[in-house]
């Protein structure tokens, strides 16, 4: 489904990425680790769009997407989430993951203008997969609620939601774990294993081992942004050089 190929990214003479590649088949949970600095996020920019890259390919599902805008990329099935919260914390939940479903509904001017009948009905419509949504993700009892009157590890399930509005083939999450405690964190692996079962294929940027260990199925190591190991769980447990690099001699008993 997404093939990068020799990626490189610099940044005056700061090399992000360098020369990395690596292929995410459909239907996998896809991880990146790697330590601060390492090239995770901006990996993840790379391939959404939002940086260009100074050199390599990205591909997805057959068609070279590097520099692509990330409107577009929405359009064709990829969506993401942040390391940092970008929720509109003026909405409110179910406005936040209707936002998510703009390309899917009329925005044009002329028709708000003159109050065309089956906008009423789209936005209902809307309304009803948003509220769906929100269960999905965990936050039935949120879906009256404003934003800034949600938890934290709610928000980051609400943002997921978002994300889902866009109907994506393609999920990147950008540390979803982050600043969680150790129940939510456990809600979001169980989150990232039911969107697996559900046909949606994730890419995992994460710093908890132990949620990257159990829900993926292939892991890519970067380190200091050129890519250090890739292989399965169990390979990436008992590397030698990302145990040396990284993760330290506690990896094997994850």
């Amino acid at each position: 489904m997404l093939k990068v190929s020799n990626l490189s990214k610099s940044f005056g003479g700061v090399h992000a990425v360098r020369d990395v590649g690596f292929e995410v088949p459909q239907g996998i949970v896809y991880a990146v680790i790697g330590p601060n600095g390492a090239g995770k996020t901006t990996l993840f920019n790379l391939v959404t769009g939002v940086y260009t890259p100074s050199s390599g390919s990205i591909e997805f599902e057959g068609q070279e997407v590097a520099g692509v805008a990330p409107n577009e990329l929405a359009k064709r099935g990829m969506s993401r989430t942040f390391q940092n919260l970008q929720v509109c914390m003026n909405l409110s939940a179910i406005e936040n993951v209707m936002v998510g479903a703009h390309l899917k509904l009329n925005s044009s001017l002329f028709a708000g203008m003159v109050r065309w009948p089956g906008l009423g009905s789209a936005d209902r419509v809307c309304r009803t997969r948003a509220a769906e949504l929100l269960g999905f993700v965990g936050c039935e009892r949120f879906i009256g609620a404003h934003a800034n009157s949600m938890p934290y590890g709610a928000l980051k399930r609400l943002e997921i939601a978002r994300a889902l509005a866009a109907d994506p083939k393609i999920l990147l999450l950008d540390e979803p774990a982050a600043g969680l405690n150790h129940t939510e964190t456990h809600e979001i692996e169980e989150l990232v294993a039911k969107l697996a079962s559900s046909g949606i294929t994730i890419v995992l940027v994460e710093h908890d081992m132990k949620l990257v260990m159990n829900v993926s199925q292939r892991i890519l190591v970067l380190d200091h942004g050129e890519r250090l190991a890739e292989g399965t769980p169990d390979e990436i447990r008992t590397n030698r050089d990302v145990i040396s690099a990284y993760l330290g001699e506690a990896l094997e008993e994850v």
